[in-house]
């Protein structure tokens, strides 16, 4: 199962913070954007998820939900949420099956050793729920704001 700029995403539901049971349909009349990042509480992780926060009311404002999905669990989801202060939820995808279904898996070496993990990466599915656009292997500077100005241009 993958994704393919231009068609629909498939509906899929996952556990989130706020004990919220994310569902894709249930965003359907809004934009989503879905952020998957390595790990809570990691540098670069946490300087995404803060400029996401920072453009959230950018993003409200042009008719756009925003998740961060990783393998953490909620616990760790939580408490990373609540350190931040984030205004949108994070998915906890302990299994990889979103992950898998998004093509974020990657071998990356970590100190010399091969391990397996999320590619940093961003997907734009639209209001009808189709996926508009996507980016790999991301560099956190600049990123959020390449993220708004493709909602813009939708």
């Amino acid at each position: 199962m993958s994704i393919t700029i231009g068609k629909k995403v498939k509906n899929f539901s996952a556990p989130a913070t706020s004990d919220v049971t994310f569902k894709l349909n249930d965003y359907k009349g809004q934009n989503v954007v879905l952020y998957f990042y390595p790990r809570d509480n990691t540098p670069g992780c946490t300087d995404e998820s803060k400029d996401f926060t920072a453009n959230y009311v950018k993003f409200k404002r042009n008719n756009t939900v925003v998740f961060g999905i990783s393998r953490d669990n909620l616990a760790s989801h939580e408490k990373f949420k609540a350190k931040f202060d984030f205004p949108f939820e994070l998915i906890s995808d302990p299994d990889e099956i979103i992950c898998n279904m998004f093509g974020v898996m990657k071998d990356k070496n970590m100190y010399g050793k091969k391990v397996r993990g999320i590619e940093r990466s961003t997907f734009l599915i639209d209001a009808e729920g189709k996926l508009v656009q996507e980016w790999r292997k991301v560099k956190v500077p600049g990123h959020v704001d390449d993220v708004l100005a493709a909602i813009k241009s939708i």
